[in-house]
């Protein structure tokens, strides 16, 4: 039992390790994803989220119910696919998303230099997580579609909804960085303690 203890202890003396890494978790993450939005296949592969989500179909051209028959799989390249892309403006909101979520990678890693920076980042990621999460309720191909077997809809999630759903974990992140950049840039503007 001691030695559980002792286990114990080092692991709660790692907090500012755990928090490190939470940090750059997110931006290893918003650096990554955001610059795979400038690749046509990733930019295809977020048409149903956008498409059916109520607050950004606005930013494509052609109606929702077009992209079905418009859709690459990863790694496949249609031409008239690509053509109608093109025109339906998925390329251009894409590079604009992915640029949007560099940039919040950026100020969240800002932490290290200016934690209002890091504080404002994380607070932006912990808004674009919950936006994330709506996809679960607007956007039907983040359940198993009903193609005969047992197991689909709710509580099934398809490998689009099982992306979808990781954002709890970068809400969380997000949270837990926000409220940390917040303590220190507190901290930094305290006035200093003057011996008595």
């Amino acid at each position: 039992m001691r030695a559980f203890e002792r286990v114990l202890t080092v692991a709660a003396g790692a907090e500012r390790f755990g928090m490190t890494m939470s940090r750059l978790g997110l931006v290893t993450v918003l650096l990554w994803i955001g610059g795979l939005k400038a690749f046509p296949y990733e930019a295809d592969g977020i048409v149903p989220f956008v498409a059916n989500s109520p607050v950004m179909s606005f930013f494509y051209s052609a109606p929702p119910s077009e992209y079905r028959a418009h859709m690459n799989k990863e790694g496949e390249r249609v031409e008239a696919n690509r053509r109608w892309h093109e025109a339906n403006g998925t390329y251009r909101f894409a590079w604009g998303l992915g640029s949007v979520i560099v940039l919040l990678g950026l100020l969240v890693a800002a932490h290290a230099w200016k934690p209002e920076l890091g504080f404002i980042g994380s607070l932006l990621v912990a808004g674009m997580s919950l936006t994330t999460l709506s996809f679960l309720v607007t956007t039907p191909e983040t359940w198993v579609p009903n193609l005969g077997d047992a197991q689909f809809g709710f509580p099934y999630l398809s490998a689009r909804g099982r992306l979808v759903i990781k954002d709890a974990i970068m809400l969380g992140a997000a949270l837990v960085t926000m409220t940390d950049s917040a303590r220190v840039a507190l901290a930094q503007r305290a006035p200093p303690i003057r011996p008595g």
